[in-house]
């Protein structure tokens, strides 16, 4: 049954299309009076559409450099005015539509994501080079890059034409084969590219179900795609707002968010969960000497004071690991002003270490056999730590980094009193977060049904523009 209703949503729609296109290219004077077949200009011929094409044959020739048409329908305008009323008639003979190309960690592991990822401020750049380098197959974009996702939204005629010209960019960009990228690429389209954008904002698609961080992003990709200089439309504007008010809508109206933790507080509760089996679990295998069963009792040291940081104090706090807290931060203000709020709102013990920038300062502090656990979260685009650097540290030591690209070398997991742990390490915690909520996505999935239709019908209300252009002329 949901085959046959399908196929039969695709005919309509190829039978509005094919109208659109045949009253688009005939004219309304077709319909009314006999007369011989619309001329276009040749600038104009390449946006016909082969349906529209086989429907209505169309005679084209070259407007003349100078003078008047006499054959034309377009009167006593000049040949400037006539070349840009028939390109912005011929643009509009298909709609744009919605598309999103991407990987998430659903379908890519973090060496990959890490690749593609892009600072905050790089995405209206990043949109622009998209839509610039697709030489005119994508119209539209808005560039979306977190630690758990890289996704493009963009708006386009050509389906095809669209996600070649995407997945060109990012192959470019992440200097991956395309064999290789293509296994952790996922394409959506229509009315699955419109729903994908809603659940993200909703958090229904990150890896913490009901997490709020990824909906400030999402308000953040609208900022950048409306922004001046930013590559976002009509459409894609219009999409990633609809995203944002239905993340929203999801949690105002259900309890998808009660209770939902970040990428933060989950790496808390995975290392709180192995520091309480008394021994880690590394790479190397179980350590003989044995380390501080709980967080409470450990020497903490976190690399960064960003918003990742800020969300770990506040898990942090509310479990009442208050002390034994160092934060090791590039520049003094950042770190000291988040040492200070925290000292004062929850009475946190907090020192600060200033590296300037100098990643010997961070392994110096590492190696001294101080700290039990590291957390890193900096925006840093190599290693901050590698497995070399750590080799002469004798007392267990367990290294949590939730950035992306990471921070960590994955082979410090291969030391014996070493256990390094990613983004990806929290897929434990992750499927008790997602069993906790299992009603809650089916009530926020049912309503983000109606918020894709009114996208929809949205959509579908701007592809009779170029009708109604076309009776005004």
């Amino acid at each position: 049954k949901q085959f046959n209703s399908l196929r039969l949503a695709c005919r309509r729609e190829e039978m509005c299309l094919l109208f659109v296109s045949i009253f688009a290219v005939v004219g309304v004077r077709a319909f009314v009076s006999p007369s011989p077949p619309l001329r276009v200009t040749s600038l104009s011929a390449v946006a016909i559409t082969k349906e529209a094409a086989v429907a209505a044959p169309v005679e084209v020739e070259q407007l003349p450099l100078s003078g008047k048409s006499s054959s034309s329908s377009l009167g006593s305008l000049s040949t400037t005015d006539a070349e840009k009323r028939l390109r912005r008639l011929a643009s509009a003979e298909l709609s744009l539509d919605v598309f999103v190309v991407g990987l998430s960690h659903h379908n890519a592991a973090v060496e990959t994501r890490e690749k593609l990822a892009i600072p905050e401020a790089e995405w209206s750049a990043a949109a622009r080079d998209i839509v610039e380098s697709s030489q005119g197959d994508i119209a539209e974009a808005a560039v979306l890059s977190t630690c758990n996702r890289f996704e493009v939204y963009f708006a386009a005629k050509d389906a095809r034409r669209g996600f070649a010209a995407a997945s060109k960019y990012l192959q470019e960009r992440s200097g991956l084969p395309m064999a290789t990228l293509r296994d952790s690429l996922f394409m959506l389209s229509y009315d699955h590219a419109a729903r994908h954008a809603l659940r993200v904002a909703s958090g229904l698609d990150s890896l913490m179900v009901g997490e709020g961080q990824i909906l400030a992003q999402m308000k953040q990709c609208y900022a950048h795609a409306v922004e001046e200089g930013g590559a976002g439309g009509k459409v894609t504007t219009r999409l990633v707002n609809a995203a944002v008010a239905a993340g929203k809508r999801a949690r105002d109206e259900t309890d998808i968010a009660k209770g939902a933790v970040s990428i933060s507080s989950a790496a808390y509760e995975l290392i709180e969960e192995r520091l309480g089996v008394q021994k880690i679990l590394g790479g190397g295998g179980v350590t003989e000497e044995e380390g501080p069963t709980s967080l409470k009792e450990s020497s903490i040291a976190i690399v960064g004071a960003g918003k990742m940081t800020r969300l770990l104090l506040i898990h942090m706090a509310s479990h009442g690991v208050t002390t034994g807290i160092t934060i090791l931060n590039r520049s003094a203000q950042k770190a000291e002003d988040l040492a200070a709020e925290f000292r004062e709102s929850h009475g946190c013990e907090i020192d600060v270490v200033v590296t300037g920038g100098d990643d010997a300062v961070v392994l110096d502090a590492l190696s001294k056999n101080s700290f039990d656990v590291v957390f890193t979260s900096t925006s840093s685009e190599s290693y901050v730590v590698r497995k070399e650097d750590l080799a002469q540290r004798e007392r267990p030591l367990a290294l949590v980094d939730i950035s992306v690209p990471r921070n960590v070398d994955p082979a410090c997991d291969d030391l014996p009193n070493v256990a390094a742990y990613d983004v990806d390490s929290l897929k434990a915690v992750v499927e008790k977060n997602t069993a906790k909520r299992k009603r809650e996505i089916i009530q926020a999935e049912k309503l983000l049904d109606g918020e894709v239709l009114n996208f929809r019908s949205w959509l579908d209300s701007l592809s009779a523009v170029p009708a109604i252009t076309k009776l005004q002329q």
